[in-house]
């Protein structure tokens, strides 16, 4: 086991993203000695992680001598954004080498938003090819690894942004999720993970062009406090329309809670034991809380599955068929990795049914929504296993083995995707061999605030395991 880890006695320390800000704030460090502490950090563990798609730090520091940053919860604080999305000056990789190197023209609407908290931008981080996978693996290139333990995968799609955090190179980071992109690798590496509601956050580009956006930004964190004011601060950037505002969580709320139990998963495949300790736990620390939970059957089926994998598939075939269109004709198709060519074939083989799958994930929403009728929230496992070694999801594999191995593991979060309600993984258990482990709990579209009231009980109660006793 290799534990990688960056955490000292430098203007970081061991302070989040509010921890820093505040020290920025009140003078004890500048936002040049934050950034210059972060960017050691990132020298120090990047060789062992591969975390980083594109350095950024000389525009970095140049921002942090002219301190020209927004007035937000992270003003001068280094972070990080992800490689698929539009930030002025960076190149745009996806995470494939079928993407042409050529720096983006401008920022999407959620860029700006993530800039308005006031954070530091030092580059971009990995992500695995268009975000299609639960691994930040690659066929041409060293995958992104867990600071936990350097012979597992990080996660996915948002791998790099959970290493680079978990690793405490840096307090937060820019994640997305389309089917658990951002709580599976919280959940591999340690940290907090909220997917939003749809329309918490701004759109995405590709989001607002599909037929059902599945896709939420969000932020990567090491305390509930600091992706508590990050929704705070994007709210107060954009008001949403059609939620009830978050507003600032500060601490625990008061209400008992009603909790519906989910053990079994869609696709039927039994969580191991590991997962099953870690599921008891949580449930003997939120009952000793004074918190009802019951059991009650995952309100969805396999068709489900079905549908959501054809949808999932749909992307990949996007990419292949009409990556010229998209991204221009510096789009190299024969660039594109086996795993997302093996998608485009699945999709090609079941295009017909389209429309029926539609119509079936809106479906599903509507019925996965009525579980909200008799529970508060849901909580289930981030995963339905411990998160493997790297090349158990190798994307140069056989593509059926590997598919197979994808869909029994990421079975619990892509329910939240489709129906647009708003989920977070907390690490809140433990492998037997002291690797994290992600407790999910879900929400009604809009609820935020009652999942972070109870994440900052649940992390007062129970303190988040930390790397450097790892």
């Amino acid at each position: 086991m290799r534990c990688v880890h960056a955490f000292g006695d430098d203007a970081l320390g061991d302070r989040d993203g509010m921890g820093v800000a505040a020290a920025i704030a009140c003078g004890e460090i500048s936002a040049s000695e934050a950034l210059e502490a972060a960017l050691g950090r990132i020298d120090k563990v990047n060789p062992h992680l591969n975390a980083i798609a594109v350095d950024d730090r000389e525009r970095a520091r140049d921002r942090a001598l002219d301190s020209e940053f927004p007035a937000g919860s992270f003003t001068g604080v280094p972070s990080i954004i992800k490689n698929n999305t539009l930030f002025e000056g960076l190149p745009v990789g996806n995470g494939s080498a079928a993407m042409p190197d050529l720096p983006a023209k401008g920022n999407e609407p959620f860029t700006e938003q993530f800039l308005s908290t006031g954070v530091n931008i030092v580059g971009a981080s990995t992500l695995p090819a268009f975000g299609l996978t639960a691994t930040t693996e690659f066929v041409d290139r060293e995958p992104t690894r867990n600071p936990w333990d350097t012979d597992y995968s990080s996660g996915a799609s948002s791998g790099g942004s959970a290493a680079l955090v978990a690793s405490g190179a840096l307090p937060i980071a820019h994640g997305n999720d389309g089917g658990g992109s951002i709580r599976i690798p919280a959940a591999a590496c340690g940290l907090v993970g909220l997917k939003p509601s749809r329309g918490r956050v701004a759109p995405s580009p590709t989001g607002r062009i599909l037929p059902i956006d599945i896709i939420s930004n969000g932020v990567l964190s090491r305390t509930v406090r600091d992706t508590a004011s990050f929704v705070d601060d994007a709210e107060k950037f954009r008001v949403p329309t059609g939620l009830p505002r978050v507003g600032l969580v500060e601490g625990p709320g008061t209400r008992r809670l009603r909790i519906g139990l989910i053990t079994d998963s869609v696709t039927g495949s039994p969580i191991d034991a590991d997962t099953a300790a870690a599921m008891a736990g949580a449930v003997e620390l939120l009952t000793s809380l004074g918190h009802h939970v019951e059991p009650t059957p995952v309100p969805l089926d396999e068709t489900f599955v079905r549908q959501f994998t054809d949808y999932w598939s749909m992307l990949a075939f996007t990419m292949d068929r009409a990556g010229k269109l998209m991204v221009g004709k510096d789009f190299d198709k024969d660039a594109l990795d086996p795993f997302t060519r093996g998608l485009a074939r699945r999709y090609a083989r079941a295009f017909w049914r389209t429309p029926s799958t539609i119509i079936g994930l809106k479906r599903a929403t509507a019925k996965f929504r009525t579980v909200f009728d008799s529970f508060d929230l849901l909580l289930s496992p981030t995963l339905s296993h411990t998160v493997p070694r790297i090349g158990h999801l190798d994307p140069g594999a056989d593509f059926d083995v590997v598919f197979e191995r994808l869909v029994h593991y990421v079975a619990y979060t892509p329910a939240n995707n489709t129906s647009g309600t708003p989920a977070m993984s907390l690490p809140l258990g433990q492998t037997s061999d002291g690797r994290p482990l992600g407790i999910h709990l879900g929400a009604d579209l809009g609820r935020e605030r009652l999942l972070l009231e109870l994440a900052f009980e649940l992390e007062a109660a129970q303190p988040f395991a930390r790397i450097q006793g790892s």
